[in-house]
């Protein structure tokens, strides 16, 4: 494997020869049906063959084709399954690993932003990287106090590279489209391209990776590793065992999907209460299962590249229209959707229509448990995605006001993963626990009572 391809011809060229396949895919299918193959068989092995490349070019470029592809991945669950069975596999390859930089190139640039005597610092340095992801790998050593650490190393070039991946990309979007039936990928693509410059910069991902650490120290389900140290394009952190959540998702017990599904629901919204940040990046490879003594699992979580600041945590509008749906409170939905600019001042629609589009997109949120299943994200994909579906005409004429976008794919994606895992989650618990607006003023004061009570109670007994 050669180094991160740097020239923006020769990065192009990869990337054009993706629409380029397929359409000569299409011409190899129809040569081996005029030979006598089925068109089953002959299908199969074009999505086969397609997502073999797919993986392929994504892989060796890194960048910002490997980003879209890891943001790909996490909504693979859409698909219907006769599409999704030979992409899942391709698609899962690039939430852990991709083909890594040569050795030589890591030396150089330890050398360069560590010093000459880099290898100092560390009592034990592994040169195979334990991972490989878009911007940078993940090498396993020991620093020199003797904790175990992953030192992650930035791709040289891997600015230039991002930019001019999700450029190239975004000229054939449309091509790309049908991988994830019901979904527009070129504001996928815009938005990730906004977050160049942000994953890029290893001081940000500190500052972020900091405060959840400090903020999650001694949780009893969430891990978060330690910064070490941290300079230009290297970023040290603790090093955290654990079973990858690709890995539930592929061979997991039951048990242990519906905890990782538990403790992912319950991240995803006490993080922006706690810390005023939002993980923004929820693909099965920055997560980890580690076994506990007293919970039985906790979920590790790595790389805060990528975060959404929300110092008050989740906008308050969230919580006040999903209770308002769930109580089947049209026209209060409606106006406060108007009113955040979910829907524009020129557009005027039927409250109950709307109500009717929303209230099957939370049906997890008005059981006690749900079972989030590919099946049942599936559904929801081809409900929307229908043209001949009255949710399809309405979603048409609702907007995704800016400030709400990442909230609304970081949710999407991490609904995509639970369906994945399978799993069987309380999903109303952590929204009454975490989501501001939720409940009522009335349940607050009631829940602050019966705490009051319990807390009496413990103390009587001690």
């Amino acid at each position: 494997m050669s180094d991160l391809p740097r020239k923006a011809v020769t990065r192009t060229a990869k990337l054009a020869a993706l629409p380029l396949g397929f359409a000569g895919r299409a011409t190899w299918g129809l040569g081996k049906r005029i030979g006598g193959k089925s068109a089953e068989i002959v299908g199969r092995e074009l999505q086969q063959r397609t997502a073999e490349q797919l993986f392929r070019v994504l892989g060796e470029l890194k960048g910002g084709a490997m980003k879209f592809g890891q943001a790909l991945s996490v909504f693979e669950s859409a698909l219907p399954e006769e599409v999704a069975g030979p992409y899942r596999a391709a698609l899962t390859k690039l939430q852990e690993a991709a083909p890594p930089m040569p050795t030589r190139t890591v030396h150089s640039v330890l050398e360069e932003r560590l010093g000459e005597d880099w290898s100092e610092l560390f009592l034990e340095f592994e040169d195979k990287p334990s991972a490989a992801a878009s911007i940078g790998q993940v090498h396993r050593a020991v620093w020199h106090d003797g904790r175990e650490v992953a030192v992650k190393v930035q791709y040289p070039g891997a600015g230039k590279a991002l930019l001019s991946d999700l450029t190239q990309l975004s000229r054939f979007a449309r091509l790309l489209g049908p991988l994830i039936p019901g979904m527009d990928i070129k504001p996928l693509i815009a938005e990730l391209r906004d977050r160049v410059s942000e994953e890029l910069d290893y001081a940000l991902e500190a500052q972020a990776q900091t405060a959840h650490a400090e903020e999650f120290a001694d949780d009893p389900d969430v891990v978060v590793p330690a910064v070490v140290h941290q300079c230009d394009q290297i970023l040290v952190t603790e090093w955290i065992d654990g079973t990858p959540l690709s890995e539930v998702i592929a061979d997991g017990s039951q048990e242990q999907r519906n905890r990782a599904g538990q403790l992912l629901a319950r991240f995803l919204f006490s993080g922006p209460a706690r810390t005023g940040l939002l993980h923004a990046d929820p693909h099965p490879g920055n997560f980890r299962l580690l076994p506990d003594e007293e919970n039985g699992w906790r979920l590790g979580v790595l790389d805060f590249g990528t975060v959404d600041r929300l110092p008050g945590g989740l906008p308050l509008p969230i919580g006040h229209s999903l209770r308002m749906t769930l109580d089947g409170d049209a026209e209060s939905v409606y106006g406060l959707l108007c009113e955040e600019g979910f829907v524009k001042e020129s557009i005027e629609l039927d409250p109950d229509a709307v109500l009717d589009y929303l209230l099957p997109i939370i049906e997890p949120a008005q059981a006690d448990e749900f079972t989030f299943t590919r099946g049942w994200m599936r559904s929801q994909a081809a409900r929307i995605a229908d043209p001949r579906s009255p949710a399809y005409q309405l979603g048409k004429q609702l907007n995704l006001p800016p400030s709400y976008l990442l909230i609304h794919r970081v949710t999407l994606s991490t609904i995509g993963v639970l369906c994945q895992l399978g799993a069987t989650v309380r999903l109303r618990d952590e929204l009454e626990e975490w989501l501001p607006g939720f409940l009522t003023d009335e349940e607050i004061a009631e829940e602050l009572a019966e705490d009051l009570v319990d807390e009496e109670v413990s103390a009587a007994e001690a």
